[in-house]
């Protein structure tokens, strides 16, 4: 299994992230970079280059857009997916972590944790999604799917 080495947000044309938002950007890419897999089949029956590859994700023309390079700068592919399906998983994605921000601030630990897990549940129902849009596309384990949800989820915030 290959793996993702570098991730650039494309992000020119979005609002400035709020400090948190900012916050789960970071981490996600810390640890997207950390452990990962990422791997892209054949296509068309012809192979594409190995990884490790480096990713750009960005928001074109209300479509989320994966640019894949290898580490050497050649591309290796690119692919288009339609936003409809992570609209709802995002809005609730962000309720939910708004609801968290909160609670952190507040609240005492049992109603934090109790937001907490269903937080980690919206995220993971975004994580499948993600997995099964990016099917015969790009190969991911459920960790790397998590952690793109993620970045999906910053660029979506302005997009």
């Amino acid at each position: 299994m290959s793996f993702i080495s570098r991730i650039e947000i494309d992000d020119r044309n979005l609002p400035p992230p709020t400090p948190e938002i900012e916050q789960e950007r970071r981490v996600a890419i810390f640890d997207l970079i950390e452990k990962n897999s990422f791997d892209l089949p054949k296509r068309d029956g012809r192979a594409v280059p190995d990884g490790p590859y480096a990713v750009e994700l960005a928001i074109r023309d209300k479509r989320l857009v994966f640019d894949i390079a290898t580490d050497s700068g050649d591309k290796a592919a690119e692919f288009h997916l339609s936003l409809s399906p992570f609209r709802q998983v995002v809005k609730d994605y962000w309720q939910i972590c708004e609801s968290y921000f909160d609670a952190v601030k507040n609240m005492p630990p049992s109603q934090i944790e109790t937001i907490d897990m269903a937080r980690r549940g919206i995220h993971d129902e975004g994580a499948r999604i993600l997995a099964e849009r990016l099917e015969d596309k790009a190969a991911v384990d459920h960790s790397t799917a998590r952690r793109l949800f993620t970045l999906i989820c910053v660029l979506h915030f302005g997009g």
